[in-house]
């Protein structure tokens, strides 16, 4: 009985967590993962929680028990890095994060002894590079995706960087941020202990979080280090070097991460080399032109691009020099990360903008709404556990499908069968006409 006990405390959590729009297929892999990150209740208590940020009262209705005990256990468990907590109006508040980027990094951000972390990577490498379900789930459910790739500003030109948006600078998201922290990289952490260490030596603190989630993980458990914004952009300059590709949440306002990602070891960039064409993440607006007549032939872009977009063949339009390459790239699967720019010698690849320019959500609201509208799902950010949602967080959701193209408001309107929101939408339509 207890067994069976164990089982579904830890099976009502894989439920919790697949309320999000972004979830985690079940499976006895992530069972295990579960395991290790939760106690069994740990687990029966967290299954209770709602989605979105709740207070320490609300938790304590919930669990039966104190609002001393509950802040005491929703303490705990953002010691553990399975909550975050923030402050909004002066009142402490709590959320979930999402799998990823959320709990299942943060394990691995920093070494610890609580838990063995040789396992959990072995768990994670087995859930995510061999079985590959939550990877798919992960990137290619929705069009919306995830993350985003940031170029490297230094190889852009004057005239270039007249044209680069704010939000597409990574020094732009630093200068924004009012928390920064610093963290080990979880992917290059994983592979090392799953034995699979980085091909490229890659470094590995190098992790940036911003703002309420790097607050919490310094705060709680030493999961990050607040630093300065000279810090951040030293951790930025180090990735340059070192060919790491600068990958944040897809949105344009106060991302909540910025990791600076290798191919060998980072999901986003193994699922863009294993399932190309299809792009896990958001690309930037760039892509990459080679000027043949500089072009030396070396091959060293194709070899230091991240996700194989860049292969060498025969320049057949050189006379004189039967033997020399050309470097030609898929622009298909290209990232315009501007890595290759800033490898080539002759100084022959230059960044040019997309003839069709990439679209980023405003912020996490407008990229979970999308998603949710995208995945069938939109009614989990309306309703928890069946109970409405606070006004609050209702009017922040109906604000976002406002802004939305009218098909994309057909499709909320269905999935979420509400007459309310039907009406809503069609006040809306006379009001803009």
């Amino acid at each position: 009985m207890g067994h069976l006990t164990t089982r579904d405390a830890y099976k009502n959590l894989e439920d919790r967590i697949n309320w999000f729009t972004q979830g985690a297929p079940p499976t006895e892999t992530l069972y295990k993962i579960l395991q290790v990150l939760y106690t069994e209740k740990e687990a029966k208590w967290a299954a209770l929680l709602p989605v979105r940020p709740f207070t320490v009262k609300k938790a304590a209705k919930i669990w039966g028990t104190t609002e001393a005990k509950a802040e005491k256990f929703l303490d705990h468990l953002c010691d553990k890095a399975l909550l975050v907590d923030s402050e909004y109006h002066g009142q402490r508040q709590f959320v979930m994060p999402p799998p990823m980027a959320g709990f299942i990094e943060f394990a691995l951000m920093r070494t610890r002894g609580d838990i063995d972390q040789h396992y959990l990577s072995t768990l994670y490498y087995q859930y995510m590079n061999v079985e590959e379900d939550f990877i798919k789930d992960l990137f290619f459910v929705t069009e919306t995706r995830l993350g985003r790739v940031f170029v490297q500003e230094p190889v852009l030109t004057n005239r270039q960087t007249n044209h680069i948006l704010d939000y597409e600078r990574a020094t732009h998201i630093v200068e924004e941020a009012q928390y920064i922290g610093l963290g080990t990289c979880y992917c290059r952490h994983k592979m090392y202990h799953a034995g699979h260490p980085c091909e490229i030596d890659a470094p590995w603190d190098v992790c940036l979080t911003f703002d309420n989630v790097a607050r919490s993980l310094s705060e709680h458990g030493g999961y990050a280090r607040l630093i300065s914004k000279e810090e951040a952009k030293d951790a930025l300059e180090r990735s340059y070097a070192s060919n790491l590709v600068q990958i944040g949440e897809n949105v344009r306002e106060h991302p909540a991460f910025i990791c600076n990602c290798c191919g060998c070891c980072c999901e986003a960039l193994q699922a863009a080399r294993h399932f190309s064409p299809m792009q896990p993440v958001a690309t930037t607006n760039y892509l990459p032109e080679i000027l043949s007549n500089p072009c030396i032939g070396c091959g060293k872009c194709a070899n230091v691009c991240p996700v194989l977009a860049i292969t060498m063949k025969e320049d057949t339009t050189d006379a004189d020099s039967k033997t020399k390459k050309q470097p030609v790239i898929n622009t298909e699967i290209c990232l315009g990360c501007g890595v290759c720019a800033r490898n080539c010698p002759a100084g022959a690849i230059h960044l040019k903008r997309r003839p069709i320019q990439i679209i980023t959500p405003v912020n996490s609201t407008h990229r979970f709404v999308l998603q949710a509208i995208e995945k069938g799902t939109l009614q989990n950010l309306i309703f928890d556990n069946q109970a409405f949602a606070n006004h609050r967080a209702m009017a922040a959701v109906f604000g976002t499908i406002l802004k939305l193209p009218p098909l994309k408001q057909a499709l909320a309107s269905k999935q979420f069968q509400s007459i309310y929101l039907d009406r809503l939408l069609s006040m809306h339509k006379k009001r803009s006409s």
